[in-house]
């Protein structure tokens, strides 16, 4: 473990690994889109929503004009960055113990970044503070397709008028993100005589699809910013075109770092003076969100 005595440490590789790998299924957008490759900087994506039209010419007529035109939209990078103190006994204690926090740091680590994706790119909500960033005009909860929750809905049916929303708009719905209060509410769902509709879901936890849809749960859905917050935006499930909607990517990982001195969380601690280490990874996501691709279920009180 001589590496950990410098400012930049390189982690082993099983545990690089586990990060990426549980900030991939740890994020609904992750699980349902596809990560694309980003340099660094402002991505420009360019889009077509003008259809073209094929056009029947006769021997020697002229050929006219299609006025379908390509336009672009900017996806701006926004960097992630997860901090952990730990005494600096760590440095003195053996491999085994190291091993251990780096662990836990590996396992918190990728839990804060896949929640900061969907957090920021559903709700502009800054998971630290769990406030809105109202520098930020994209996300997704701009949709102004949206389906309340009444007293007498039933959430099958709830769903299909989501879906039928982002459909009527020209768009094929491919996943659906669901608050674990409502997979729960979908997979407890009954006939009348008792049986359940939808017994492939089980208890609603870890459900993968639903009704021909991706499916994934978090409890960012309803823009809790960490697991077990009391914050709920009453949102419980968003439906819509993940492959296409949501254009995302991460332009930039930085070296994982140790540091031992100053104050680089302005808590008003410094490191030394308070025998503390401070772990520091950080990423650089960019995205755009097509926000009329997509549809909201909500409960009613929101």
């Amino acid at each position: 473990m001589a590496t950990l005595t410098t400012s930049d440490v390189t982690l082993p590789t099983q545990i690089v690994d586990g990060i990426v790998e549980k900030t991939k299924t740890g994020s609904t957008i992750a699980a349902l889109s596809n990560q694309e490759p980003m340099r660094f900087g402002p991505a420009t994506i360019v889009t077509f929503d003008d259809d073209l039209t094929a056009e029947f010419v006769e021997e020697g007529a002229a050929k006219s004009e299609d006025d379908a035109q390509p336009s672009s939209v900017v996806a701006p990078p926004h960097k992630a960055v997860v901090n952990f103190r730990t005494s600096d006994e760590f440095l003195i204690a053996d491999e085994d113990y190291q091993l251990g926090v780096l662990d836990k740091f590996e396992e918190k680590c990728a839990r804060a970044l896949a929640r900061g994706l969907d957090l920021g790119a559903y709700y502009r909500i800054n998971p630290r503070t769990g406030s809105a960033i109202t520098a930020w005009t994209n996300y997704l909860n701009t949709t102004t397709n949206r389906v309340e929750i009444t007293a007498s809905s039933e959430p099958d049916l709830d769903f299909e008028a989501a879906a039928g929303l982002v459909i009527g708009d020209g768009y094929s719905p491919t996943g659906v993100a669901l608050d674990p209060s409502y997979a729960w509410t979908l997979s407890t769902a009954r006939y009348a005589d008792g049986r359940k509709k939808y017994p492939e879901l089980g208890l609603g936890v870890n459900v993968s699809g639903f009704e021909g849809l991706r499916a994934s749960v978090s409890s960012t859905v309803s823009g809790k910013p960490v697991d077990g917050s009391t914050a709920d935006n009453k949102v419980r499930a968003i439906v819509g075109n993940y492959e296409q909607g949501i254009r995302w990517g991460v332009q930039r990982t930085f070296p994982f770092r140790m540091l031992q001195f100053g104050d680089p969380d302005n808590t008003g601690r410094d490191l030394a003076g308070h025998n503390e280490i401070l772990f520091r990874a950080e990423v650089i996501f960019a995205w755009y969100v097509f926000a009329d691709q997509f549809a909201v279920i909500e409960d009613a009180a929101a």
